[in-house]
């Protein structure tokens, strides 16, 4: 199992996950790295939300606010983390995919992967509600829901070498000097993302930002647990993404994305 609890694995993931959190708690500024929004789900939304959430959803944090919504799923808060295996009812390797937005790569991928299980993490319910939206029409069922913040994802709910891989597709780049430090790929939490992975496991970020793109390269390659995967190297998941409609502007704006991938050393 990749989360447990139960038994006697309960125990060891209780010792392990307060020894790994105490580790990254420390040196992990909290400093989000999303903006507070406000949203409405429509009424064919909200009808979904309420029958598939308490299946394919869970919360980051047990607790956490709603980040500006009303509503949300405050009726849904975990009092533990889920146990894949039982989650997905099958075993199968797990793909981390944080800031998922409406979903439009996760289900792509998922649905070219099948083998594959995909969590998929999203402060905004808005767009977790699209994504829970296109998952009930297209019935794709290796696909869960995590909402909020992505390093308590990774904090809270991932064992260490528990993931095959982790997305981060155009996280939001925070332009202006004074919040880079509001950036999701920083140091600390490059280490955490390789601590999650299993060898051999991957790191795939993508970037439309120049300056992102050079400081996701330079935290990623000084983090002595990962590599650079090598071209044409074999790799145990796909990391061939869908053009998205937000891709599909910033080439047309003259920004050149930038997909960066690292390798967790064994």
């Amino acid at each position: 199992m990749f989360m447990s609890d139960h038994g006697q694995m309960h125990a060891q993931r209780q010792g392990a996950s307060a020894t790994a959190e105490a580790q990254f708690a420390h040196r992990y500024p909290r400093v989000t790295s999303f903006r507070s929004r406000r949203s409405t789900l429509t009424d064919a939304q909200q009808e979904v939300w309420d029958r598939l959430w308490p299946q394919l959803g869970t919360l980051a944090r047990a607790g956490e606010g709603d980040h500006g919504d009303a509503g949300g799923d405050r009726a849904h808060r975990p009092a533990d983390p889920p146990d894949t295996e039982a989650w997905f009812g099958r075993r199968a390797p797990v793909v981390l995919e944080i800031g998922c937005g409406t979903g439009t790569s996760t289900l792509a991928m998922a649905q070219v992967e099948p083998d594959i299980d995909v969590v998929a993490v999203e402060v905004y319910r808005r767009g977790l509600a699209q994504l829970l939206s296109a998952i009930d029409r297209s019935g794709v069922g290796n696909i869960r829901l995590v909402r909020g913040d992505g390093v308590d994802a990774l904090e809270r709910i991932f064992d260490a070498g528990s993931l095959t891989g982790v997305r981060v597709f155009f996280p939001d780049p925070w332009p202006k000097s004074r919040h880079h430090k509001r950036r999701l790929l920083q140091p600390d939490t490059i280490a955490l993302i390789a601590d999650r992975l299993r060898p051999g496991g991957v790191l795939h970020a993508a970037t439309d930002h120049a300056g992102y793109a050079a400081q996701i390269a330079e935290v990623g390659d000084a983090e002595p647990l990962l590599r650079r995967a090598q071209p044409d190297e074999p790799l145990p998941i796909s990391v061939a993404r869908p053009t998205t409609k937000y891709e599909t502007k910033a080439r047309h704006a003259g920004n050149a994305v930038t997909e960066l991938l690292w390798v967790r050393r064994p």
